[in-house]
């Protein structure tokens, strides 16, 4: 019983996505392209907020913030996935595995948050435009900041504290492409049923929760507009449907990763791979598509770039 009361594993094995050449080969370019577009994409609109005048309002300052996000998202998974579609053997330590567990979660749930202090922002504007400035000042843009990582952090911890004790003593093999949860805790040495249901209610609800508040914001935002000026509605909605397609687009996943019932292997590597390669390239470009604002300023940025290589 000591034996089995102590971790031997020492490194984890992924499963992948595929064993097929084709399929591999088209996973590896596939995965370079969009994280690379995802590189660039929220890169230009960090930079494009913090050197542009004209875009120093709070939404662009939350904007900026879930660019960072995205980056430090994609980051923590897709760099070792593409590493390893063609290895043979595609290993990770113990603690590499625990490490991309925590940097996942920490930075997942932040953006939870953010995207609600994001629908903040938007109901502020479009509701209260008066007093805009007063309601989101610097200060509060701060705390709305501070307070996701915060929140992001301790999801995280939360979880990590009740995993990383569990014995591994002999299966090693995950089915996935990164250390998840899930993945993580079925190839214990114990029953972990009841440890799957926590997880599932610390990320799984908060998920549902977290989903449903941004889309009834956004319902309350419409209600409210549509009372005040029926003519503004149509304004309204095309302010906020970048915000609920980033919404949907992130939240879709997650909620069938960790809710659904009936676990589906392929699927679910294909919403994981989903979220952490595609949705971070789809932010940039949805919201600076529905802004006219942000198209031209990282316009403007561009030329000034192509200028100053030119000129060095």
């Amino acid at each position: 019983m000591d034996e089995v009361n102590h971790s031997v594993v020492s490194e984890f094995v992924f499963v992948g996505l595929s064993n097929s050449w084709e399929i591999q080969l088209l996973l590896f370019l596939s995965s370079s392209v969009f994280y690379a577009a995802s590189l660039m994409g929220n890169l230009l609109i960090v930079l494009t907020v913090i050197f542009d005048p004209r875009l120093k309002s709070p939404m662009y300052f939350l904007l900026a913030n879930l660019s960072i996000i995205d980056v430090m998202f994609c980051s923590s998974t897709t760099p070792r996935m593409i590493y390893d579609i063609f290895r043979k053997q595609k290993t990770i330590s113990f603690g590499g595995c625990i490490v991309q567990i925590f940097l996942v979660h920490a930075i997942g749930g932040t953006e939870m948050v953010l995207l609600i202090a994001m629908a903040f922002d938007r109901y502020v504007a479009i509701c209260k435009p008066l007093h805009y400035l007063t309601i989101m000042s610097p200060r509060m843009c701060i705390i709305f900041l501070v307070t996701s990582w915060i929140i992001g952090l301790i999801h995280s911890v939360a979880q990590l504290v009740f995993v990383v004790d569990l014995p591994f003593c002999g299966p090693n093999e995950l089915d996935s492409f990164f250390c998840d949860l899930p993945g993580f805790i079925k190839v214990a040495c114990i029953d972990t049923y009841t440890l799957g249901f926590m997880i599932t209610a610390n990320s799984g609800f908060i998920s549902i929760a977290a989903f449903f508040i941004l889309i009834i914001s956004y319902i309350f935002i419409l209600v409210t507009v549509q009372k005040k000026s029926s003519g503004s509605i149509s304004k309204a909605l095309s302010t906020l449907s970048a915000h609920v397609t980033v919404v949907i687009l992130f939240f879709g996943p997650l909620i069938f990763f960790y809710i659904w019932p009936f676990p589906i292997s392929p699927l679910d590597k294909f919403l994981a791979l989903f979220d952490a390669v595609i949705t971070p390239f789809l932010n940039p470009v949805i919201y600076t598509f529905r802004n006219k604002d942000m198209k031209v300023a990282m316009r403007k940025l561009c030329a000034q770039l192509v200028n100053y290589s030119e000129i060095s």
